[in-house]
């Protein structure tokens, strides 16, 4: 069986989060010659898979089964995958069912590696991630089974399949403020207090605003306004008070706390309320470390394209794997449609992804 083949069995399962729909007992059948453990807490099944080849050193693949729902539109049935002009099309093609085929066809093949091999598979990342690969990487700690290096096999590249893995991801951190006034009729304002004339006052303090200049790897930690809402939806009252909304991806150069004390200087003098919820933290790998230098490598290698190293998009599982002091990347195929309608990978990335993966596993021994 080549990659393209495992990943259509794969697409075939309608795995929509948090549900696996058996697709973790088809993978750890098809992967017989590792030790299998199931995890299950609240509905949410993770596989991890073990094989010792040697005593050197200990590298993990993770990924996610799970998929979004497919919504409607698409030209053939999401979970019965077709392939049409070099192209497979299903649910979960790019988000990312290549990625786990292409590294369970590597782990399964691999000959020349003298360490030892983790995967982890989860069913719970495109929802809560709550009870998935969190859950598998504290039963590898409580047995004193973490690894060393880990390759997250999410759809990394953005033109070029090759041109991108990412050494580290932005924080995430969603905010509120409420501002609040005195309401009354719009004919006196005088008479009255508008959280929406004081909010238009600084909102250029708010709306877009970068808390830093950004780094090698990290764009500027931005503040992103996502809703606004006062109002009683007439015309000749004035609000008693405003809401607004954001978002902040920040590196590791703004804190959740510098947030904080940056807001209350801007919003000093009114009558507000103020909210910071961090979801996830920042993270970067150093890109002098062995996963980093052997991965751009691998993908050179079999792709002839260089890769830029980045921290571009949202977040992944792979913050839980770096909180644990994994040196963790990101690579696999492109991602100009994941989530979306007719998603489809070409079956010319999937087989260079398997040997990108393979590559790498083999001439980890360095």
């Amino acid at each position: 069986m080549n990659a393209a083949e495992l990943l259509i069995n794969l697409l075939k399962f309608k795995s929509i989060t948090p549900h696996d729909d058996g697709s973790l007992k088809y993978i750890a059948e098809f992967m017989s010659e590792f030790e299998c453990k199931f995890i299950e807490k609240n509905g949410v099944k993770n596989l991890i898979l073990t094989k010792k080849f040697g005593d050197g050193r200990h590298i993990c693949f993770a990924g996610h089964i799970d998929v979004v729902p497919s919504g409607d539109g698409w030209s053939s049935d999401p979970f019965c995958p077709v392939i049409k002009d070099g192209y497979i099309y299903g649910r979960g093609s790019q988000d990312m069912k290549s990625g786990v085929a292409a590294f369970l066809l590597a782990c399964k093949n691999a000959k020349n590696f003298n360490g030892q091999i983790t995967i982890i598979i989860t069913s719970d990342e495109e929802a809560e991630a709550i009870y998935g690969t969190q859950e598998a990487l504290k039963f590898l700690k409580e047995n004193d089974a973490l690894p060393e290096f880990a390759i997250v096999a999410e759809p990394t590249c953005d033109s070029v399949f090759g041109d991108t893995i990412k050494v580290g991801r932005r924080g995430s951190i969603n905010g509120k403020i409420v501002i609040r006034g005195k309401q009354g009729h719009a004919a006196y304002p005088e008479k009255c207090i508008n959280p929406a004339h004081q909010l238009a006052k600084i909102f250029d303090k708010i709306a877009g605003y970068n808390l830093d200049s950004g780094s090698e790897f990290f764009s500027p930690s931005k503040i992103v306004i996502t809703d606004i809402r006062g109002g009683m939806q007439v015309c000749n009252v004035t609000p008693n008070e405003i809401s607004i909304m954001f978002n902040v991806r920040n590196s590791d150069l703004t804190s959740k706390n510098e947030i904080k004390e940056y807001l209350k200087n801007v919003l000093d003098g009114l009558s507000y309320e103020l909210s910071l919820k961090q979801s996830s933290q920042p993270f970067l790998t150093d890109k002098h470390s062995v996963v980093v230098t052997k991965m751009s490598d691998s993908v050179f290698k079999v792709s002839k394209t260089k890769p830029s190293l980045n921290t571009k998009g949202g977040t992944s599982d792979a913050r839980y794997l770096a909180k644990y002091g994994i040196n963790v990347v990101e690579f696999g195929v492109r991602n100009d449609r994941i989530h979306a309608v007719d998603e489809r990978v070409l079956v010319e990335e999937v087989d260079k992804l398997y040997q990108i993966f393979l590559d790498f596993i083999e001439n980890f021994n360095d």
